[in-house]
C-alpha cells in the first residue's frame, strides 16, 4: 500500500512540475520571454515602435475592419478584396493608402482588378491610420518600411458617412 502511495505522490509530483514548467515556472518580470510580442518588438522597424504596431494590429483585426476584407493572412478574397501581400500599391503609395484608410475609397482597383465595393473608412485619427499601415507594410512577408506621421500630417480627415 505505501508503494502505490509513494507513486501516486510521485506522479503528482512530476505532473505539477511539468505545468509548472510549462506555464513559465515562476519566471520573473525582468527574464526575457519567447511570446509572439517579444518578438514582434524586437522586429519593429526604425521608426515603428512595438506600440505602433501593435494598436496596428489591434485595428487590423478587430471585427468588422481590416480583417473582414483582406483576411487574417492579408491576401483578401481574389477579384473581391485587395490582396496586401507583396502589393504594389501599398508598399509604393503609403500615404494614399493611410488616405484610404482615413477616408476610404469609392474606387479600389490596380490596372487589371476593379473590385466590386468600395474601402470604407476605417479609423478616425492620423495616428490609427498610420499604425495599421505601419502593421501591415510589415507583416504578411511585407518588408515595406514605415510610414511618419510627418509624411501625413496634411491629409484631410473627411467627415464620416
Amino acid at each position: 500500500m505505501k508503494t502505490k502511495n509513494f507513486i501516486a505522490f510521485a506522479m503528482a509530483g512530476f505532473f505539477g512540475l511539468a505545468l509548472i514548467t510549462s506555464c513559465g515556472g515562476g519566471k520573473t518580470g525582468d527574464q526575457t520571454t519567447t511570446d509572439s510580442t517579444a518578438v514582434k518588438e524586437e522586429a519593429a522597424p526604425a521608426g515603428a515602435s512595438a506600440e505602433q504596431l501593435a494598436l496596428g494590429k489591434s485595428i487590423y483585426e478587430t471585427p468588422g475592419k481590416c480583417i473582414t476584407c483582406h483576411q487574417a493572412t492579408g491576401q483578401g478574397i481574389a477579384n473581391v478584396f485587395p490582396n496586401l501581400v507583396g502589393s504594389e500599391f501599398l508598399l509604393n503609395q503609403k500615404v494614399l493608402a493611410v488616405t484610404q484608410v482615413l477616408n476610404g475609397s469609392e474606387k479600389v482597383g490596380n490596372k487589371t482588378i476593379k473590385y466590386p465595393a468600395p474601402m470604407p473608412q476605417q479609423v478616425g485619427s492620423l495616428d490609427s491610420a498610420v499604425a495599421v499601415i505601419n502593421y501591415v507594410l510589415v507583416n504578411f512577408g511585407n518588408n515595406g518600411g514605415f510610414v511618419t506621421a510627418e509624411e501625413v500630417k496634411d491629409i484631410v480627415i473627411e467627415p464620416r458617412k
